[in-house]
């Protein structure tokens, strides 16, 4: 059963030891500035993931974010517009706009 005749996928979760902070040299710069002051962040490996080449570029991240479906709702725009026009051609509001009540 399923929208792709059934088959499962399975999904691998990557090794957490692959991301690094050492591979990444902007999170290693904030790692040295943060230990120059005493202070530690745990947290920072979750990071390493966004520059991973893998996962495109932080623009190519936001292009994929805000203009996914933009074809379609310009598609959409277009039919609502064109249709929008025809309809006034042939219903013209200022044909009815004389019409006693």
């Amino acid at each position: 059963m399923g929208a792709h005749g059934g088959g499962h996928h399975e999904y691998k979760v990557p090794d957490w030891k692959m991301y690094k902070v050492e591979n990444v040299p902007e999170l290693l710069r904030v790692k040295e500035l943060l230990a120059a002051k005493g202070l530690k962040d745990p947290w920072l490996r979750n990071e390493v993931w966004r520059y991973d080449p893998r996962y495109g570029t932080i623009g190519q991240r936001f292009r994929l974010t805000f203009f996914r479906g933009f074809g379609y709702g310009f598609a959409a725009f277009v039919l609502t517009v064109v249709g929008q026009t025809v309809y006034e051609k042939y219903y013209s509001p200022a044909e009815h706009a004389h019409e006693e009540h």
